[in-house]
């Protein structure tokens, strides 16, 4: 599943497996937060089963599905988040926190230019809804 993200499509299996490696599963009740507009960004997830929606007061910004991801951005700083993202049935991720992922990342700087772009598309598809 790691490997159909855009993020990491670009990684070689070793650099897949030590990232499942380095991850763990976490959950999350319906209506419960799994990341607050505001907080240090700490790390990614990728919804393995379940719903989240991205939120900025009532308003839904998007949907994340089986298989989508958010908090990219928290792999490369762990700046303030920008929405909220809360789980809109129980939900199932994979995390991976910053600090596990730098060490990954210093291995491989190809990593980073995959990152950049997923990260560039983003900000366009954000620019678009606003």
């Amino acid at each position: 599943m790691l490997q159909g993200v855009p993020l990491f499509a670009s990684m070689n299996n070793r650099h897949l497996r030590r990232l499942a490696k380095e991850g763990k599963p976490v959950s999350f009740s319906a209506g419960e937060v799994i990341v607050k507009k505001g907080a240090e960004g700490v790390g990614f997830y990728l919804v393995l089963k379940g719903r989240a929606q991205a939120k900025k007061g009532s308003r839904v910004l998007k949907e994340f599905e089986k298989g989508q991801f958010f908090g990219e951005m928290a792999l490369l700083d762990n700046g303030p988040r920008s929405a909220d993202v809360v789980a809109s049935e129980p939900t199932d991720c994979f995390g991976l926190t910053h600090w596990d992922f730098e060490g990954i990342r210093h291995e491989d700087p190809e990593m980073t230019e995959a990152i950049l772009r997923e990260l560039a598309r983003r900000l366009r598809e954000t620019d678009e809804l606003l």
